[in-house]
């Protein structure tokens, strides 16, 4: 058997030569998977930092009227109105008033419901929500928007914080907590 002047077997050395290109050839794509995991790491932080938070309290007055009701079954319409305050630094949403239209439906006890709402700034400009209800949840997202709202995106929930009692039959009262994110891509 022919030995190497580090004293081992030539087929021993070369065995652990062959080891060493393998684990290099290894060693590249998971260095190279590594830094390409950094990077999208690194760009999923700024988008996500480039949001704006959204903290803002919306108190309406709605209107229902009731399309179906039998014992385990009703649909109603609602139309909201309402304003928001804007509890941000930015104060980008305060004053804005609400049109809100939807439906509800509350099967065998459970709540659920779809809505546009178009909120108006008092500069004149105009954005548009589209909510989905579960129970007291509301998940919303930006649709359009005009003038200082163009191109605006994002998203967040929604959840009431007050409900009064009504004060006449058919209507609701209340405010809701809106939080999110939104970004203005001119």
């Amino acid at each position: 058997m022919t030995h190497n002047p580090a004293g081992l077997p030539l087929i021993l050395n070369e065995s652990l030569e062959e080891e060493k290109m393998s684990m290099a050839t290894i060693k590249k794509p998971i260095c190279t998977l590594s830094i390409v995991s950094i990077f999208i790491l690194f760009l999923f932080s700024v988008t996500v930092q480039a949001g704006q938070p959204i903290d803002c309290l919306l108190c309406a007055d709605w209107t229902m009227k009731t399309v179906v009701q039998t014992t385990d079954f009703i649909v109603m319409s609602t139309e909201g109105r309402g304003i928001i305050i804007d509890n941000s630094e930015s104060k980008f949403f305060d004053n804005n008033t609400s049109h809100i239209v939807g439906t509800i439906k509350i099967d065998k006890g459970k709540m659920t419901g779809n809505y546009l709402a178009k909120y108006l700034d008092p500069s004149g400009d105009i954005y548009v929500l589209e909510l989905s209800q579960t129970g007291n949840e509301f998940d919303y997202k930006f649709i359009y928007g005009t003038g200082k709202f163009k191109g605006i995106s994002g998203s967040g929930k929604s959840y009431r914080i007050t409900k009064g009692s009504p004060v006449s039959p058919g209507t609701a009262q209340g405010c809701s907590k809106i939080t999110g994110t939104y970004e203005l891509n001119k």
